[in-house]
């Protein structure tokens, strides 16, 4: 692993400027990309970050600024924080409007996340989107988790708090020290990087939304069993599974983004969560689905 800089979303930015790598990869693919991975909450490469990544590596491989509209992942196995990830792109159409790629992240010669991505050129069209809920407080007025969780001697405070890229407020409070009193699989929370990133690349602030996203899109399910983190990992094993995501239009992620949440079901071990993403001016930016491996009890 090469050297990453100091600050959290420093530290993510490194992570995500990949490098290409000279060869065909391992199933004839097209493009080979490498990155390294950053610390996340759990001792083994975070999930948001290989997706980011991944479809990082696809758009590298797309001409046109033609940007991401949809992607659909399935997490495979765990990855390694001392190893480098190879991306292997293999471009499977290059249309008039479209281009779709799809990606495998291999570590140790194993596939631990495999992607597939559609990217379209900007054009006009009908427009509609489910409004935002009327009155959400703004974020200044949410506490943010660098606040809530300030002080609290637990590794994954010290996480949220010094070591994430990204700055969340939940509204009505989080799940991270205990139950919520609303035992409702619903939550809407305010997300932002911890400061400003210095790229007006398009593509970037997606991969940034698609690893932001990642931290909350099972919390719905947590909160209508009444759970909390504090249970996740010793009564309550959890894991991503799938993911997809819509882009509906631009956002900076480094600006203020609401997340309306729900899940609408948990069985068999799994739980799925929804989410909506609007930007501050209401406009709905994407459009989320996560399925997670969630073995609550009976």
């Amino acid at each position: 692993m090469t050297d990453l800089p100091d600050g959290p979303l420093e530290r993510l930015l490194a992570a995500l400027d990949l490098h290409e790598i000279e060869g065909w990869g391992p199933r004839g693919e097209d493009d080979v990309w490498r990155g390294d991975s950053v610390p996340g909450p759990a001792r083994r490469v975070y999930g948001g970050q290989v997706l980011a990544q991944a479809l990082l590596a696809c758009g590298r491989t797309v001409e046109d600024d033609r940007l991401p509209h949809s992607l659909h992942a399935y997490f495979l196995r765990e990855g390694a924080l001392d190893s480098p990830i190879d991306f292997a792109v293999e471009r499977l159409r290059d249309g008039r409007s479209f281009s779709a790629r799809r990606t495998h992240a291999i570590q140790a010669g194993r596939p631990i996340l495999s992607l597939t991505a559609s990217f379209q050129v900007d054009q006009p069209g009908y427009e509609a989107h489910v409004p935002m809920p009327d009155g959400v407080p703004a974020p200044e007025d949410v506490t943010s988790v660098f606040e809530s969780l300030a002080g609290v001697d637990h590794p994954a405070a010290r996480y949220w708090t010094d070591g994430s890229a990204f700055e969340l407020a939940h509204v009505g409070g989080s799940v991270y020290l205990g139950a919520g009193d609303d035992p409702r699989p619903e939550q809407m929370v305010w997300m932002r990087t911890r400061h400003g990133v210095d790229s007006d690349d398009r593509l970037l602030h997606r991969a940034l939304l698609a690893f932001g996203c990642d931290q909350v899109m099972l919390e719905p399910v947590l909160r209508g069993a009444g759970r909390s983190w504090l249970d996740v990992g010793s009564s309550v094993p959890m894991a991503s599974l799938d993911h997809a995501m819509w882009f509906h239009r631009d956002a900076r992620a480094d600006e203020w983004l609401l997340y309306v949440q729900e899940s609408p079901g948990a069985q068999g071990g799994r739980g799925l969560g929804l989410a909506r993403v609007y930007d501050r001016a209401g406009a709905l930016v994407a459009t989320i689905a996560q399925e997670g491996m969630v073995r609550l009890p009976a």
